[in-house]
């Protein structure tokens, strides 16, 4: 219901045979290059605002190219990258790459892959990840100090920057020892190609970030990485048989462009990487040693696709589990109950609720509620004609219920900001003047941001933020607020000194104060918010136990960082309001 920007898909293609072997077989060349388009094309809910792809072609002669990169913006991005894909992308190795901002920043020069140059086909390095860093502020210093001067402040830069460096390091540690071996000349170029060690350089890269990411990359000779994050918050899949090696962000798109099971594909282990050799051995090696397992709930609950037979599942129990939640609210009167979804993400965990309520030996009465009639255009600038345009994104089916007889619940996957609610479905919701609106999250309640990927960095954003700060000022308890404050300035990497801001509340008080401020004052129908618990959360994902979104829990030192200074932001912003 509220899309939030979720940074990115990632695609590698590893081909393992000579391209005439795909000829002969599959009638073109361009076989590896059309499961690429295929991985990325079934990835496109992970990025819409940037698409790019490399390649490499191994067999390319002295004095020709052998790297190639294509990048576009926008929402068909994927499109015209692979409209300008030409015989010059007859190559071994691809890349590819879905983009959204977490930071804001726009244009090509932000869009992956990114390209660092060299006339040495070892030192060329192509990078592209689904990842947030942290502490990009550390590592910015670490480069100037070795007397660097990026030329972009942001984390894929310099990320590239550093890396590019150690292999830079990696290439002439393997010349020395070349030299050392009576070598020169091509002979010691093609020592330096066959030798590399990709670990060694993700190795002396990696252990300097704090984030979650998973980081992939191509050198101009013929080596392939992924690499994923020690705290394993953003997945990574792969696949291996004699004519390919793949990786996607997600397993069933490498289940669907392969036409494989789910055992068949592997997931990538925390702090280890995926490493390709020039000639296409492969091996998964430890980069990083793992820290505490935080594998993000949030790709369960709605980024990844509902079509992985775990995610599947558990998005169906997640609905379930609600279900005494649900039957309260309504009084137990299922008669008079009409369920229903926000579509469309929402649609597995409406299942999983129905079957609940079914298995209580209750007839279930569905109706498609609500559509989603059109796209917002942004076109216009004033808030007021937005919101007016905003409260016909969705519609009704009228008629869907009796009016003042029935309840209506209805199920999102989560409840971010509030906006969409406030503006445009409880608006639409009251012309059917259901005699209760129990508007259901198949999530818990959003109280803390991301800073690992997805586009939450703001706490006044959070709809369960504001209503612990409405809380608290309705009952005179200012002084937390100056506590927590001064806390977040004085001991910013202790702990999350934001959690003290919901700690006097109850979950049912956030509940009802969250549904009080995002109920319009002319709706007539009463409404009843209803969330997933932590507990209901792991219950269902007990393979994903990151929810630092929901328990303030975070991974990483820079995560705690980051929300002790976002809420050091509000205050300071609030202040600065009242001068």
């Amino acid at each position: 219901m509220e899309p939030l920007k979720h940074e990115c898909g990632v695609a590698l293609v590893r081909l393992l045979q000579p391209l005439e072997y795909y000829e002969h077989k599959y009638g073109t060349w361009r076989w590896g290059l059309n499961k690429l388009y295929l991985l990325m094309e079934k990835q496109h809910n992970r990025g819409q605002e940037g698409a790019g792809v490399a390649c490499v072609n191994l067999n390319a002669p002295a004095g020709e190219e052998y790297m190639f990169r294509e990048r576009a913006e926008g929402k068909d991005a994927i499109t015209e990258v692979f409209k300008h894909v030409d015989k010059s992308f007859a190559g071994q190795l691809y890349m590819g790459h879905l983009r959204y901002s977490t930071t804001g920043r726009s244009g090509l020069q932000y869009v992956h892959p990114f390209l660092r140059r060299n006339n040495w086909r070892t030192k060329n390095l192509c990078l592209c990840g689904n990842f947030n860093m942290t502490n990009i502020d550390e590592i910015f210093s670490l480069l100037t100090r070795q007397g660097q001067s990026p030329r972009f402040y942001g984390d894929a830069y310099i990320t590239l920057e550093l890396m590019g460096h150690r292999l830079d390091r990696e290439v002439e540690r393997l010349f020395e020892e070349g030299k050392d071996k009576g070598l020169e000349n091509a002979e010691l170029t093609e020592y330096i190609e066959d030798n590399v060690e990709m670990a060694n350089v993700l190795k002396t890269t990696m252990e300097h970030f704090d984030g979650g990411y998973v980081m992939c990359g191509l050198t101009g000779s013929g080596e392939m990485f992924a690499v994923r994050d020690p705290w394993g918050i953003r997945p990574a899949f792969w696949y291996q048989d004699d004519e390919v090696i793949v990786v996607a962000s997600e397993r069933p798109v490498i289940q669907t462009t392969f036409d494989l099971t789910a055992e068949d594909i592997h997931e990538l282990p925390a702090g280890q990487a995926l490493i390709v050799k020039k000639n296409g051995l492969a091996q998964v090696t430890r980069i990083l040693p793992q820290q505490q397992y935080s594998a993000c709930s949030f790709e369960r609950i709605y980024f990844s696709r509902g079509s992985d037979c775990d995610i599947y599942q558990e998005r169906k129990r997640l609905g379930e589990q609600l279900t005494p939640a649900i039957m309260k609210a309504i009084g137990g009167d299922v008669t008079h109950t009409v369920f229903s979804y926000i579509p469309n993400t929402a649609e597995v965990a409406f299942h999983g609720m129905t079957d609940g309520i079914r298995k209580l030996d209750h007839d279930v009465r569905i109706e498609k509620v609500v559509w989603k009639d059109i796209k917002l255009r942004t076109f216009i600038s004033d808030g007021a004609e937005r919101n007016d345009l905003a409260a016909h994104v969705y519609d009704i089916s009228y008629g869907s219920l009796t009016p003042y007889e029935d309840n209506l619940v209805i199920i999102d996957d989560s409840i971010v900001r509030g906006t969409t609610l406030r503006e445009s479905i409880f608006k639409i919701l009251d012309r059917l003047h259901p005699k209760k609106i129990v508007m259901v999250s198949s999530s818990p309640q959003i109280r803390y941001p991301d800073y690992y990927g997805i586009d939450m960095s703001r706490l006044e954003e959070l709809c369960a933020f504001r209503a612990a700060i409405v809380l608290i000022q309705e009952r005179g308890m200012h002084q937390l607020i100056a506590e927590t404050y001064r806390k977040c300035k004085s001991e910013p990497n202790s702990e999350n000194h934001v959690r003290a801001i919901y700690a006097p509340f109850t979950i049912d008080e956030i509940d009802c104060k969250i549904a009080e401020m995002l109920r319009p004052r002319s709706m007539t129908s009463p409404v009843k918010l209803v969330f997933q618990s932590i507990e209901g959360l792991h219950e269902a994902c007990p393979n994903h136990p990151g929810d630092w979104y929901f328990t303030g829990r975070y991974p990483t030192a820079g995560g705690v960082r980051m929300v002790n200074q976002a809420f050091i932001n509000y205050v300071e912003q609030i202040l600065k309001m009242q001068l």
